[in-house]
């Protein structure tokens, strides 16, 4: 249970546009969902990345996956979907149910209203204009904008 706490507060401190941003550029496009996934292969990097990445997301541009998604014009790097699920699925194998997670949480963290406040996610900006995100971005935007601009 702590440590699906900390990992909500950690993923939910890279919720801004600056890291949608970076995801975009990386991804070739990025859905909710999607950055939902992006900010968890950020935190299964490692600390040092993750807080290079909450520092200045233009950082990933040295990331070695991102170096090499972007040699390969491939679009996977730091897209990890099941480490969103790591602390429910580990609690699944302990206590052999896949509903008992939720039911711990329930019990451990209990709806308090916290966190029903709109986050602040940064200055909004256009992720499709290549001129916003080369000023905003530029070591991304070198490795995944060049000749698409």
């Amino acid at each position: 249970m702590e440590y699906a706490e900390r990992f909500d507060d950690v993923h939910d401190a890279l919720y801004r546009w600056d890291v949608w941003a970076a995801a975009y550029l990386i991804g070739g496009g990025c859905s909710d969902d999607s950055f939902m996934d992006f900010r968890a292969g950020v935190i299964a990097s490692g600390r040092n990345w993750y807080e290079r990445t909450a520092q200045d997301p233009d950082s990933l541009a040295e990331h070695p996956d991102v170096v090499e998604a972007a040699n390969a014009r491939g679009d996977e790097a730091l897209f990890y979907e099941d480490v969103n699920y790591a602390a429910g699925k580990a609690f699944e194998r302990l206590a052999g149910s896949s509903d008992a997670f939720n039911e711990a949480w329930a019990k451990y963290r209990p709806a308090d209203g916290q966190g029903d406040e709109p986050t602040d996610m940064g200055e909004d900006f256009d992720f499709d204009d290549p001129e916003e995100m080369h000023r905003r971005l530029p070591r991304l935007a070198r490795l995944f904008l060049a000749g698409r601009d």
